[in-house]
């Protein structure tokens, strides 16, 4: 039984059909795509970001895993250098002991194709992924996740990752109803934003249809500030966040005193029935950028922007500790480790001084596979 690992292509999207068929009916949530043309990113001429799919074929027949890849140009201690993201990867061994080894091998297909790797969005080591990334001699650096609670009476009632037990639910109904729950979240809030002397931010949020000349003269103007980061100029942020196209993204441009000082792109998203959400009105900052001393100013008019159309909570994934700072400063609640940024050794190595450089590494959802949960 030869297995080759090969690019998705169209006449291979029947097998893709049968392959997903085959996961759902073993139990597994995961499947691929069939188009073997990206809808997010697909390759174009002079483009330095784009996606690209491959297929682990036996017998040239049979699909038996896949993954995606996503390269982008990145900036590392001011030299550019091409750095992949990956997706998956999912394969037959998750239903089937005979394919036990293939999520392995597609592994270190990726890391011939590209050798810079990384994923952002592990959880904690209890999963067989981050066990065998740990074994191949990755980083495993954990990041933050920021929450600020808009509404506290949706919160407490609507979240599904809080109301997990009888007594759980009856504990937050108790909070919500008699206001006590309100209280406490707005007093948590409150003492965040003074514990690091924040507040007092006057930047305004606008909405823009593209990123133009300004977004790049605010990328060139910051970069400097940051020890590892993804292009961010105009022609890459627009691939990534295109008009009429996933992910339905709003992208705000954040003034202040008249100058453009940062943008965040943004997600206001009703759940139904998520696992961790619930039924709550999601408000997300799934990207952004600025000077890391101006990030307070970005993260308030961002959270004002969303505040105003309703959300029930703001929710962001970070890394950079400046940006952190900033949305700690507006009173979020920043968890600490609640994802791994998973590097491989060769993108370890890049990264270093790894103990300097982690603490200006900036990663948020559009450096992964976007907004997918959002």
């Amino acid at each position: 039984m030869a297995i080759q690992i090969i690019p998705h292509s169209a006449e291979r999207s029947a097998a893709v059909k049968e392959f997903n068929q085959r996961m759902s009916a073993g139990g597994s949530p995961w499947n691929f795509y069939v188009d073997p043309e990206p809808s997010w990113i697909p390759k174009r001429e002079g483009q330095n970001v784009w996606r690209e799919y491959y297929l682990a074929v036996e017998d040239d027949v049979a699909v038996r895993g896949a993954f995606a890849l996503k390269p982008q140009d990145w900036l590392i201690n001011g030299e550019v250098k091409v750095v992949t993201d990956w997706q998956g990867p999912f394969s037959e061994g998750a239903i089937d002991v005979r394919h036990g080894t293939l999520g392995l091998r597609m592994i270190r297909d990726m890391l011939k194709k590209r050798p810079l790797l990384y994923s952002w969005g592990h959880g904690g080591d209890d999963q067989p992924v981050v066990q065998m990334l740990r074994k191949m001699s990755w980083l495993l650096h954990p990041t933050p996740f920021c929450l600020f609670v808009v509404k506290p009476f949706r919160f407490l009632r609507l979240n599904a990752q809080l109301r997990k037990s009888a007594f759980r639910r009856v504990v937050l109904d108790v909070a919500a109803y008699s206001g006590l729950g309100w209280l406490g979240l707005r007093a948590m809030h409150a003492l965040l934003r003074l514990k690091v002397g924040g507040g007092g931010f006057s930047a305004t949020a606008t909405e823009v249809a593209e990123f133009g000349p300004w977004a790049d003269e605010l990328w060139n103007r910051c970069k400097g500030s940051y020890r590892a980061i993804a292009v961010r100029d105009a022609a890459s942020m627009n691939a990534l966040a295109p008009q009429g196209a996933w992910p339905p993204v709003t992208r705000l441009r954040i003034d202040r005193a008249g100058q453009v000082v940062g943008w965040a792109l943004v997600m206001d998203t009703q759940m139904k029935g998520e696992h961790r959400f619930g039924d709550l009105r999601v408000g997300s900052i799934v990207d952004c950028l600025a000077d890391p001393a101006d990030a307070g100013e970005v993260v308030a008019a961002a959270t004002r922007f969303l505040t105003r159309r309703g959300v029930d909570i703001v929710v962001s994934n970070q890394a950079h500790p400046g940006w952190a700072k900033g949305f700690a400063q507006n009173g979020y609640a920043v968890l600490p480790d609640k994802r791994l940024f998973a590097a491989s050794p060769a993108l370890q190595a890049a990264l270093e001084p790894i103990d300097q450089v982690s603490q200006g590494l900036h990663l948020t959802n559009m450096d992964g596979h976007g907004p997918m949960a959002l």
